[in-house]
């Protein structure tokens, strides 16, 4: 029998484990085990984290008991006062998998319209899901029918623990599937919806994760954007009621990244609790927080239902996208971490994924689509004698019938344009590919820009195939940037474009590909489509990345508009904005670090004034910013360079290659905020704690007045640690007292090496 209700005293020795306290009459957590099922209470334990849940004897329902620091107890349970009034015994629990009809009137985390056939034939919404069984999966995770998905094989790595649930009234089953990343306090769940009757069934809302957090007040943290202003940190205190956000794109968005985090008001970038949310999906998608009368807050994440109405057949299962789930007692500083160390080892196939790349430059910013063969063998020669060791050719290389000399055609056709490359296109890549990179014996590697999702109207691809473009029946066909989408929910489109794409990479010596995504969606023939596309875009980035495993895949659209965990399945990183100003730059890569590690982000040096700010900041400026991501680059023409600039950049690109294996493969710490302070500064130390570098900058320039120090984080406090080749100093010092520098003028910068001695 589970107890109903705890005594004070062991109330308050919980609350001792819940502070990071161990006093002696709690057990030993070393010996914690991962996954412990004690009869049908669950609990998945992490090195700081404890998520446990139980099923209510008298219902079968799932009724959570606790997420947050680490609980070794069993039996928890929290006493529910009288109750009175409309809310009864179920709308006042801590539910895993709340439905909706029979007495919680919070949101519920899914709804099934059930086949007609009832009272007059009426579809009832009402469903009744009770616990049958469980099954435990050590060492491994199951994947996820054609979608992303975490992963892990070694011993440790991660656990699973599958509950099955049934509804005996309509025959539906139900499997929440929960893993345990025990190294990174990370809780992933999916939820497997199968049709068991005989009749078709409605998925109207399915949420992948739905948690019920303690009595409380919470701050609700999320990314808002749009094109050029992407990951703007938003934070607002969670009020009773709903709230929330969702994308209603077809794509996870720049407006509304898909990650949230629920923290205790006093969290701070370094001290209090904070509980990260990140969908593995590109997808549209809803982020639901809702207090409750009765002071629950409520967080259900998911693919958004505007966009969803999922037909199940009989037989039929349906497999939700996954949410990890991270919990930190370290402020948001430590949650991002986890979630870093996560998504690089766990979630991105890619070789690349913690390897250093390459310093590229890009053409689109320094020519457009104003070139030719000449132009560009003249810039990819430029480039090699700058020591960049890549040269990207962006938009504007395709096109026969249809060339594409500005954006209104050539999309879809997917063939070198032979008016721009009489010589041919694949000899021009060759000759690239022969020019060494500065002094070195380096080739100069090759990269291209696609989009492959999407077709012009202006294009043989659309002349021969019309229907092949998202649409809805007789509806006029909406145009953005003079394109439309392509229904990749189609075994056709899929295989045209793989097999398009993989012609290009076969018959020329290409290293990276840029795959652009410039509009959202609009008309679609059912709700459903918009679900059945993604799965056609993960064929098709799994196929590709299958057969050309050393290309480095850098996905883009618009900017950031999907920078997401699914597109990191597959492509190690992600072009993190096309606003290429510097100090804009600061917010935007700090606010996308709250999620998603900076080996995932590129950045470029661009030329000044900025095209739309019309910023100037000095190349050293410039290039300290772009310094703070996986991927860096140029995106200039170097004839337009000065003399001074010009001397610059090989040492720039020096100093980048011996920083970025601590940006790619290290941890980050956020020292002070862009929105908080003139003086951001972001520190990186090595996974081996013996390199360190930081970034520091000020803003405005500051006069007449002491500047302030920089204290440092995450060091040996007991180690010593040489500062730029001068002075030495203990961890101690540089974190109690820290650094101090002054500058001169708007938008200064340095970067400051540490060794550990």
């Amino acid at each position: 029998m589970r107890p109903q209700s705890l005594s004070h005293g062991l109330v308050a020795s919980l609350g001792l484990v819940a502070a990071g306290l161990s006093p002696a009459v709690l057990a030993d957590t070393s010996k914690v085990q991962t996954i412990a099922v004690d009869g049908t209470s669950f609990a998945l334990n992490g090195e700081g984290v404890s998520y446990r849940f139980h099923v209510d004897n008298t219902t079968g329902d799932l009724i959570g008991d606790h997420f947050g620091g680490l609980v070794p107890e069993n039996g928890l349970t929290q006493p529910i006062g009288p109750i009175q009034g409309w809310v009864t015994l179920v709308g006042r629990q801590r539910r895993e998998f709340p439905d909706t009809g029979r007495g919680d009137f919070r949101a519920p985390a899914y709804q099934i319209r059930q086949a007609s056939g009832g009272e007059q034939g009426t579809a009832t919404t009402v469903s009744e899901l009770r616990y049958r069984s469980h099954e435990i999966i050590e060492g491994g995770k199951p994947a996820l029918g054609g979608l992303p998905s975490t992963f892990g094989g070694d011993a440790g790595d991660v656990s699973t623990v599958v509950v099955h649930m049934h509804d005996d009234h309509s025959a539906v089953a139900v499997d929440l599937v929960y893993s345990i990343f025990p190294e990174h306090d990370a809780v992933v769940r999916s939820v497997n919806v199968t049709n068991k009757g005989n009749a078709t069934v409605a998925l109207t809302k399915l949420s992948s994760f739905s948690v019920d957090l303690p009595y409380g007040d919470y701050d609700l943290v999320h990314l808002n954007g749009d094109w050029y202003r992407e990951a703007h940190k938003v934070r607002r205190r969670v009020e009773y009621g709903s709230q929330g956000f969702a994308s209603n794109a077809g794509y996870s968005s720049a407006q509304h990244n898909p990650f949230m985090a629920l923290v205790d008001p006093s969290t701070t970038e370094s001290q209090g609790q904070a509980w990260g949310f990140s969908l593995v999906y590109t997808g549209t998608h809803s982020f639901e927080v809702e207090k409750g009368s009765e002071g629950l807050t409520r967080a259900l994440v998911g693919v958004n239902p505007l966009s969803f109405a999922w037909p199940l057949a009989p037989g039929e299962t349906f497999t939700s996208p996954e949410v990890v789930a991270v919990y930190s007692d370290q402020g948001l500083g430590g949650m991002s971490r986890k979630f870093h160390r996560l998504y690089r080892k766990h979630l991105m196939k890619s070789k690349f994924a913690t390897e250093t790349r390459p310093a590229l430059l890009n053409s689109w910013e320094g020519l457009y689509f104003d070139y030719n063969e000449t132009t560009i063998a003249r810039l990819a020669r430029q480039t090699a004698e700058l020591g960049v060791r890549m040269f990207v050719l962006d938009d504007g290389w395709f096109g026969d019938r249809y060339p594409r000399v500005s954006d209104d055609a050539g999309l879809g056709d997917w063939v070198p344009n032979p008016a721009r490359f009489p010589s041919g296109f694949d000899e021009l890549v060759s000759n690239i590919t022969r020019l060494k990179s500065g002094n070195s014996s380096q080739d100069l590697k090759f990269g291209l820009w696609f989009e492959p999702e999407m077709v012009n109207p202006n294009s043989t691809l659309y002349a021969d195939h019309p229907d092949w473009a998202l649409h809805a029946g007789n509806y006029p066909r909406t145009l953005t940037r003079n394109q439309l989408v392509l229904n990749l929910a189609l075994p056709e489109v899929q295989d045209y474009i793989v097999d398009a794409v993989s012609r290009i990479l076969k018959n020329a010596p290409i290293s990276y590909v840029k795959w652009d995504n410039n509009r959202g969606i609009h008309e679609t023939p059912h709700p459903y489509t918009n679900h059945q596309y993604m799965l056609g875009v993960y064929k098709v980035y799994d196929r590709l990345t299958t057969a050309f495993p050393d290309v480095i895949w850098e996905g883009c659209a618009s900017g950031g508009a999907r920078f997401d965990p699914g597109i990191l399945q597959y492509f190690p990183q992600v072009w993190t904005s096309d606003d290429t100003d510097a100090v804009e730059r600061i917010t935007i890569q700090t606010g996308t670090s709250l999620v998603y590690p900076p080996s995932a982000m590129a950045a470029h040096v661009a030329a000044v004034p900025n095209g739309l700010t019309k910023r100037s900041t000095s190349l050293t400026f410039r290039a300290h910013v772009a310094m703070m991501a996986g991927s860096f680059g140029f995106e200039l023409d170097p004839a337009h360079l000065d003399d001074d600039d010009r001397r610059m950049i090989p040492d720039i690109v020096a100093l980048q290659e011996k920083i970025n294996p601590i940006v790619v493969q290290g941890d980050m710490w956020r020292l002070n905020l862009p929105d908080e302070s003139n003086w951001p500064a972001t520190l990186f130390i090595s996974q081996d704690g013996k390199q360190a570098v930081l970034f520091y900058f000020q803003l405005k320039a500051h006069y007449n007045d002491l500047f302030p120090t920089v204290k440092l984080q995450g060091l040996d406090p007991q180690g010593s640690y040489r500062v730029d080749g001068n002075m030495t100093l203990s961890g101690s010092t540089l974190m109690r007292f820290g650094l101090q520098y002054t500058f001169d003028g708007d938008y200064q910068s340095r970067v400051v090496m540490l060794e550990k001695q």
